[in-house]
């Protein structure tokens, strides 16, 4: 899967811009395991301090990060320093 994702810093999150739609569009069952791995993913960062990958888009491409998930709410992932990702742009966690 890496081979179409360009490898960003948890840092330069921030300043990415992210559109409305959903990555996996309404594929149900994705959307569903989408929501389960980030909760295991949550639960690895705050219980382990691992590091997980995220698969996402912004509105210009596909990215990803090597970082720790602290928070996950209805809509948006929490990183280190109050950096979001909108839980709609990411596409799996590993």
């Amino acid at each position: 899967m890496e081979f179409n994702f360009e490898t960003i810093d948890k840092e330069k999150i921030s300043a990415l811009s992210f559109p409305d739609g959903d990555v996996l569009d309404d594929d149900k069952d994705a959307i569903k395991q989408r929501k389960n791995d980030l909760d295991r993913a949550l639960t690895l960062g705050n219980l382990e301090h691992l590091k997980i990958k995220i698969y996402f888009e912004d509105d210009t491409s596909k990215k990803m990060v090597d970082t720790t998930i602290w928070g996950v709410t209805e809509e948006r992932i929490i990183l280190k320093q109050g950096v979001v990702i909108p839980i709609r742009r990411i596409y799996k966690t590993i």
